[in-house]
């Protein structure tokens, strides 16, 4: 399953591409807007972008532009009735890793996704310390050897790798790993995290990596 953006001021377009991408297994968001977009991005970690051009207040380019600018590497497919060369070019310059134009064939699109999901999917492992995490086998190994991390904790170390050091606010990881479920308090987090330093910090009393930012939340610091 991925975590699917559609940006797409089209109600009637949205929901359809939002009902036949849960039919295919993913977990769908909608934005109407590109304000919408960029807080849904930084706010939540999302595995593609499906991103309009022509969108209220702030358009698909500036969005595009602003996400590689704050060093968002997520993937972005860009669908738009914008189809002249100088679009495509601008928009594939600027950042987006697909573009397709509207009218649209929805099996070619649903394709494009497959295609880029699979690509985003099967990353080079991510590392900080003796700490490897390889996307492509949810394997997490420490010095070599293999460390055992309950599906959540996983949830939670991959959520903080892929910000790639920026600070993560408590809210912004209750909601993207436990969405935010009635059962879960602000306290479950603290003790995920505290296995997590257990488990992969060399002294987990004095934390070099899996770090607490004071009223505000969690910080994984990538440097050796």
């Amino acid at each position: 399953m991925a975590r699917v953006l559609i940006v797409e001021d089209n109600r009637n377009l949205a929901h359809g591409l939002r009902t036949n991408l849960e039919f295919e297994g993913h977990s769908v968001e909608i934005a109407d807007d590109g304000r919408a977009a960029l807080s849904r991005v930084r706010e939540r970690v999302h595995d593609l972008v499906v991103l309009d051009l022509m969108l209220p207040g702030l358009d698909g380019f500036e969005v595009l532009r602003m996400l590689r600018a704050d060093g968002f590497a997520i993937p972005v497919l860009v669908l738009t009735a914008r189809g002249d060369e100088a679009d495509k070019v601008r928009g594939l310059t600027t950042g987006a890793d697909d573009y397709v134009t509207k009218p649209f064939a929805l099996r070619e699109l649903l394709a494009r996704i497959a295609a880029l999901l699979r690509r985003a999917m099967v990353t080079a492992p991510l590392t900080f310390g003796s700490v490897v995490l390889d996307p492509a086998t949810h394997r997490v190994t420490r010095h070599g050897t293999l460390v055992g991390l309950r599906p959540k904790e996983y949830d939670l170390l991959r959520a903080l790798l892929r910000r790639a050091g920026r600070v993560a606010t408590r809210s912004e990881l209750l909601r993207e790993v436990w969405g935010y479920h009635e059962s879960v308090l602000s306290r479950t987090l603290d003790t995920h995290v505290g296995e997590l330093r257990r488990k992969l910090e060399d002294d987990p009393a004095r934390p070099r990596h899996i770090l607490t930012v004071r009223k505000t939340g969690y910080q994984l610091s990538i440097t050796n």
